[in-house]
């Protein structure tokens, strides 16, 4: 058996495909599998996991008709056998001590969870190539090349993750800010298979990587935090506001919020509640209004209407922590027209 599966969704991106494949060829960890979930892709992408296949079996293939990312995930966690979970976006790539470090702090702990980050020099480095018309799919980011040695690598290890989990982007005061597990994206960390393996994402939605989540927080996984670079992250070039597009945005947020919420109340401590609450929930809630300003069509308006009025309904709008969360409940009550906002 693989100490670790690292699951790949593969659609339409042939064109970073190899980088990604051949960060995970390089990795300096030896005992993996590589589960690549081809999700219906209608470019090549398949040829060139075809071709890594042969080279090398710990590459294994899943192909299945088009569903969506949540979808691909899922499918890979269903056949993946390693003691450990990766998960890596077919169009990024990770550093090649992404496996031994994450595997040895593990097992040195005993943690559930092992939790890094990514490159914050590259993204920014590629966003100003690409306003300035330059160069973005052959820059090679500085830090790949670093080597760390595994008895010097600092980390904090806690059994208490909403100590350090949080979606909010102030800096924490003192020496906490270093030790922040921040946002939810679930290639920033690696985790026990027994932990995640009945925590299914969400087909169909966006930015479903908050109430997936929001799940596993809620199981207390032992935690161990080495805030080293080993991803790196590919940006979006699009840019284009399109109204459809932002209500999908602010339609699947509400279904994460209203699943989380619904959760949450069904099986979260008082002190789970409070902390998700005041480092999760309300975030989440503010980033789906605030597409309300992209959407130009009544028929769009009035589904986004029903988003929150669905909101209000099940209670996830009750009881907002902060000073500035309650004007924002004040103005989607104003908005839905159907509940208290006193």
């Amino acid at each position: 058996m693989p100490a670790i599966s690292i699951i790949i969704p593969v659609y339409n991106v042939e064109k970073y495909l190899r980088r990604c494949l051949d960060s995970v060829l390089n990795q300096t960890f030896a005992n993996w599998e590589a589960i690549c979930v081809n999700d219906g892709s209608p470019d090549e992408s398949y040829k060139i996991l075809d071709e890594y296949a042969a080279r090398d079996k710990r590459f294994k293939i899943v192909n299945k008709e088009n569903g969506g990312l949540s979808d691909a995930r899922n499918a890979g966690m269903a056949v993946a056998t390693g003691d450990y979970i990766l998960y890596l976006d077919s169009d990024d790539f990770i550093h090649p001590q992404t496996m031994e470090i994450a595997y040895f702090l593990a097992k040195r702990d005993g943690s559930d969870i092992v939790s890094f980050t990514y490159d914050r020099i590259y993204r920014p480095q590629l966003m100003v190539r690409h306003v300035l018309g330059r160069d973005t799919d052959n820059v090679i980011p500085g830090r790949i090349h670093k080597k760390y040695n595994l008895g010097r690598i600092k980390t904090l290890v806690t059994d208490d993750i909403y100590e350090y989990a949080t979606e909010r982007t102030h800096n924490a005061p003192g020496r906490k800010k270093k030790w922040l597990v921040k946002h939810c994206q679930v290639w920033k960390n690696m985790y026990k298979r027994e932990l995640i393996a009945d925590i299914p994402f969400i087909k169909g939605i966006l930015f479903e990587d908050f109430p997936w989540w929001s799940q596993v927080m809620l199981r207390n996984p032992r935690t161990t935090i080495a805030p080293l670079p080993l991803y790196f992250y590919i940006p979006n070039f699009g840019g284009i506001v399109l109204s459809a597009k932002q209500l999908r945005i602010m339609q699947s947020l509400c279904v994460g919020i209203k699943t989380a919420y619904t959760i949450y109340m069904e099986r979260a401590t008082k002190y789970q509640m409070q902390k998700w609450s005041e480092n999760f929930q309300w975030y989440f809630i503010k980033w789906a209004f605030r597409k309300i300003k992209y959407i130009d069509s009544d028929g769009d308006m009035e589904a986004a209407r029903e988003c929150f009025r669905e909101l209000e309904r099940i209670g996830a709008l009750d009881r907002p922590p902060y000073r500035w969360a309650k004007k924002l409940r004040m103005e989607i009550c104003k908005f839905i027209k159907t509940c208290r906002y006193e």
